[in-house]
């Protein structure tokens, strides 16, 4: 495998007005680390996903959407006892976005170090990890510090995008735990009010500086349009975001960019340039609904970059 990833994927039900209002809604499918997964396949990368799903329907269907995306899934787990996670998504307008979540007590709340396999992890390249997966449950969080243990073993490098879901726990075993994984994680990919949170720094550079004066080789900060914030190798470069004219919906747009930025690491691109594809992919994902529906392959990302437009146009 280029990538391993390890956490739950729910199912997704959309709707454009109030929740309290809605008769309708679309459903797909939407998880931090499926999304990166299904990203980096539809690059052609191979990366396979670790999770547990319940043994319902709705399990049934996610798997078969990731599994037909290319992503390995002989390491999913089908849960009898717990169900598949749910969230809804209202879509308001693209700047007001609502989730509500309803995964407590799900099969993925319920994954341990049992349902690592020591030997599928050590052959990657990468291991992604999120910040979602030890929110979860203190068995989730167990497992990740196994798997980050496993990695770094058998060297295979550890990235970590931190995901804060404040919902999920209290802030200050948020913080905690974060900064903790962070420091062993090789690759660190925040968003800069994340970055905030876990510094108390407003300034993207010293948060980079944080974190690399404390192990970390290579810290992006990621800032939305404005682009990202490398530092790697001490140098701090900052790469310009992709302008994007018709902006549809902004979840999933990190989990774009970690595939695409881990998608240029395996193609062995610079990290400014492996920066510069997460940007792309990141401004694909938000012109679309859904998490995954507006990740590109490579031919879409040739045909951008080609282009020499800057806006990204369907």
């Amino acid at each position: 495998m280029d990538v391993v990833t390890i956490g739950e994927t729910m199912i997704l039900l959309s709707t454009n007005t109030r929740l309290r209002y809605a008769n309708n809604f679309s459903m797909g499918i939407g998880g931090a680390e499926s999304n990166v997964a299904i990203g980096l396949a539809r690059l052609n990368h191979k990366v396979g996903w670790i999770s547990r799903l319940g043994n319902d329907e709705f399990g049934k269907y996610i798997l078969s959407v990731i599994r037909g995306e290319g992503v390995d899934i002989s390491k999913v787990q089908f849960d009898n006892q717990a169900p598949t996670g749910i969230y809804f998504k209202e879509l308001r307008k693209p700047n007001d976005v609502r989730i509500q979540y309803y995964r407590k007590g799900s099969a993925a709340s319920k994954m341990d170090k049992n349902d690592l396999d020591k030997n599928y992890i050590k052959r990657a390249t990468y291991l992604h990890i999120t910040g979602i997966t030890p929110a979860l449950s203190d068995n989730c969080y167990k497992m990740i510090l196994e798997a980050i243990s496993i990695a770094k073993l058998h060297g295979v490098s550890v990235v970590f995008d931190p995901n804060l879901r404040k919902q999920l726990w209290k802030e200050d075993r948020a913080k905690k735990i974060l900064l903790e994984i962070a420091l062993q994680s090789d690759i660190f990919l925040p968003g800069l009010n994340e970055g905030k949170f876990l510094t108390g720094y407003e300034n993207p550079k010293d948060i980079c500086e944080y974190f690399t004066n404390l192990g970390v080789s290579t810290v992006v900060v990621k800032a939305g349009k404005d682009g990202a914030y490398l530092m790697c190798d001490k140098v701090f470069k900052h790469i310009k975001g992709i302008k994007v004219d018709d902006e549809v919906d902004p979840v999933g747009a990190g989990d774009g960019f970690a595939a695409g930025f881990l998608s240029g690491l395996i193609d062995k691109l610079s990290t400014e340039e492996a920066v510069k594809r997460g940007n792309v992919i990141g401004a694909f994902v938000i012109t679309q609904h859904g998490d995954v529906e507006g990740l590109p392959d490579k031919q879409e990302i040739h045909d951008f970059l080609s282009d020499k437009e800057e806006d990204v146009r369907r």
